[in-house]
């Protein structure tokens, strides 16, 4: 199902974090969440998982308002990946990935074999499969990033949504969790540093800035040299690429 958020405004205090934001994630689709640091990315997130109520404006998931759902039946549905996330260090991966399936359970239900295909091809997916009994203080950071990566497949979401989580990885595990999160039927939200990975694998990008939304649309219109410049004070010639024909930035000297 979609993810709508209306005029969505949040504050800290005094700073108003987010002012007005709307944005659409279309069902089944990858929709890239960029701006600078401090521009509001991680917040935002935050609220469209239902960790957090905005102070004005209005979230849906589907047709129904965020509000009118119980935070249990949100977290069937929403898998929400941080960007550093803390986990209990005397569990075992495999221990980290089952915390995924606590959402579909019953307080008086058992373990059951659904549940062990979900976690079995969620670690799979994310390539934990062979470290599944290590512990998790013997995991690197990026590999700790793989493993909640699982933890929350392992929900069996209908949407998805990472804050920066390729940070900590080598480029082969960027690539591999960037193609994974495309590929998969659910819709997800994505903030990103890298651009060039927002363009070439999601549908849609959000750009905030300060809090608002300064830009909305499909890579192509997006990422031009014009929001380089006045966004992220970058100076790039932005060409279609010859080998997968999106958007690829070259960033000038």
């Amino acid at each position: 199902m979609s993810i709508r958020a209306e005029e969505i405004v949040w504050r800290i205090g005094r700073t108003t974090v987010l002012d007005g934001v709307s944005l659409t994630a279309e069902p089944g689709r990858t929709l890239g969440l960029l701006g600078p640091n401090g521009s509001g990315k991680t917040s935002l997130l935050r609220l469209l998982a239902g960790l957090k109520r905005p102070h004005a404006g209005q979230i849906f998931l589907g047709d129904t308002e965020l509000t009118k759902l119980t935070r249990h039946s949100i977290a069937r549905r929403v898998a929400f990946v941080e960007q550093h996330a803390a986990t209990n260090a005397n569990l075992k991966v495999i221990d980290v990935v089952k915390l995924g399936r606590f959402p579909h359970r019953s307080l008086f239900s058992g373990w059951t074999a659904a549940d062990d295909a979900a976690v079995e091809a969620a670690l799979s997916r994310a390539g934990m499969a062979e470290k599944r009994h290590q512990s998790w203080m013997s995991l690197s950071g990026g590999e700790r990033q793989r493993a909640h990566i699982a933890r929350a497949l392992a929900q069996s979401p209908q949407e998805l949504i990472l804050d920066e989580p390729t940070n900590h990885l080598d480029i082969q595990h960027q690539i591999g969790l960037m193609r994974l999160v495309a590929d998969l039927p659910v819709t997800s939200i994505i903030a990103l540093h890298d651009l060039n990975h927002a363009a070439m694998f999601c549908d849609r990008l959000v750009v905030l800035q300060r809090g608002k939304v300064v830009a909305a649309g499909t890579p192509e219109a997006v990422l031009t040299e014009h929001l380089l410049r006045e966004v992220f004070a970058v100076e790039a010639r932005v060409e279609a690429s010859p080998h997968h024909s999106k958007p690829h930035i070259h960033y000038l000297p």
